[in-house]
């Protein structure tokens, strides 16, 4: 017994309310992921995987910054140790992550995609492994087929805007189940202090749009060409990681001088940088709203905070972290700006560190235009907030300063094929809270209202908000 899974049917479900509300009306809605970082290659090839470790801990910096937390030597994480060497590590790492969302993620999934109702760990491991291998080998495994089995209606993947896109059209023409789109992401165009970074995508820039990027100005006509580009694939949203919302004044005098000494080779700083960056982040949200496109702001992030190991493995494999940067000012600013020349489009703002919370919950009430429900969003609970707590405390915000009904709910932000039952988890939170605010009393005990809303969360919100339907249907 000491190995059997503690994920029942009623996990998270604290009330007959709850367990109603969950069963009834959240878990047979359907899914659009519409921010994650799935691999739109996999899709296109509708691939197979080899075994569990290639799915489940290639990429996944979540797990990669518990092995080193916990002694695991980088051999057995990003080394060259062998996949079921990796897969051992981990098992001896899970039993060690108690409260941590990996700890609920691991068995989650492994109960609801492979079927095994037993607890990771060094005596499990081999078992497991060579179970979920034999299971992934089968074509009822591929990718597509997983994302048929959790009901996956539609997904945005991440691009930048240098990508030719060429997978998402394999994925139209070969008749994929769920709607693949992709999402413009060009957040790194704003990064004027990596000069050499930066003048390589401006390059690629030139070769993609056959221009001479000589100015600023050249430089945003460049970046408004691949707009088009991604928005005739069927691109409806664009999404900037970035410290802060931007947006000290400048003249294009001021960000033409501060072009050209990028291009030069030599780093943007302090106010130049500044400037720079808040006027290409402007620029690029007027795109935004002449396509019609849904922005999103995810704010907050200290990235490659350890310089020794960026060096060894790049970024993404585990070296980020909460930032500390301010927020209202700077984001105020950037919406007034863009809502008083009429130039402000749906936008989803996600913070990073909880503490602003609230602070984004109350500012997005300043920007709603009485005509779109919910047209500025507060984002679901990110990165390192994508945990119980985390999802309560943004649910809780939204609820308590803003309208918990108009939210459009959850996303994987995700690079693994097997993340779809976070979805479960953050309905079963949502259903829990709701269900328990039932019980208490201080809700009506009407399923009818209750469980619409909740519906309209998991799914409804999101399908009307992104219409990614609609630009699908556009380009087929």
């Amino acid at each position: 017994m000491a190995n059997k899974t503690f994920i029942n049917n009623d996990f998270l479900l604290e009330s007959k309310a709850a367990q109603k509300l969950y069963f009834e009306y959240a878990e047979p809605m359907p899914i659009i992921d519409y921010h994650c970082h799935l691999p739109a290659c996999d899709i296109a090839i509708d691939r197979i995987f080899e075994n569990i470790t290639d799915i489940w801990l290639g990429g996944d910096h979540y797990k990669w910054r518990a092995m080193r937390t916990c002694g695991i030597h980088e051999k057995y994480i990003t080394g060259d140790a062998s996949d079921e060497e990796k897969f051992q590590a981990w098992a001896t790492v899970v039993p060690r992550l108690i409260r941590n969302p990996l700890y609920h993620w691991t068995h989650l999934e492994l109960k609801r995609i492979f079927g095994i109702d037993q607890l990771l760990n060094p005596d499990t491991a081999s078992n497991i492994y060579n179970r979920c291998n034999e299971l992934l080998r089968q074509r009822d495994f591929s990718v597509r087929s997983i994302l048929e089995k959790f009901k996956v209606e539609a997904l945005c993947t991440t691009n930048y805007p240098a990508e030719n896109l060429e997978h998402h059209k394999t994925i139209r023409d070969t008749q994929c189940k769920t709607i693949v789109l992709p999402c413009f992401r060009p957040d790194k165009f704003l990064d004027a202090h990596l000069p050499k970074e930066f003048n390589n995508l401006v390059n690629s820039l030139e070769s993609l749009t056959g221009l001479s990027i000589n100015s600023f100005e050249d430089f945003i006509e460049s970046l408004w060409k691949r707009h088009q580009f991604f928005h005739r694939n069927g691109c409806r949203m664009s999404d900037y990681g970035i410290e802060t919302a931007y947006s000290a004044d400048w003249t294009i005098e001021d960000v033409n001088r501060a072009f050209v000494k990028a291009r030069s080779g030599h780093p943007l700083e302090g106010e130049d940088l500044l400037k720079f960056r808040s006027a290409v982040l402007y620029e690029l949200l007027l795109m935004d709203h002449k396509q019609g496109w849904v922005q999103q702001l995810h704010l907050g992030a200290m990235r490659n905070n350890n310089s020794r190991m960026m060096a060894l493995l790049g970024p993404d494999s585990g070296y980020d972290s909460i930032g500390d940067f301010e927020q209202g000012r700077p984001l105020i600013q950037l919406l007034d700006k863009l809502d008083r020349s009429g130039h402000l489009g749906k936008t989803i703002i996600y913070c990073l560190n909880p503490r602003d919370n609230d602070l984004i919950a109350s500012i997005i009430g300043c920007f709603q235009d009485g005509i779109t429900p919910g047209k500025i969003q507060m984002g679901s609970a990110w990165w390192f907030n994508d945990h119980k707590d985390g999802m309560t405390k943004q649910i809780e915000a939204l609820s308590s300063i803003g309208v918990l009904s108009t939210f459009v709910g959850m996303l994987t932000d995700s690079r693994s094929f097997l993340s779809y039952p976070r979805h479960e988890y953050f309905r079963r939170i949502l259903c829990n809270i709701l269900g328990r605010d039932m019980s208490n009393g201080e809700l009506p005990n009407d399923y009818q209202l209750i469980g619409g809303i909740i519906q309209d969360i998991c799914y409804f919100n999101a399908k009307n908000y992104f219409q990614l339907h609609e630009a699908y249907n556009a380009i087929v």
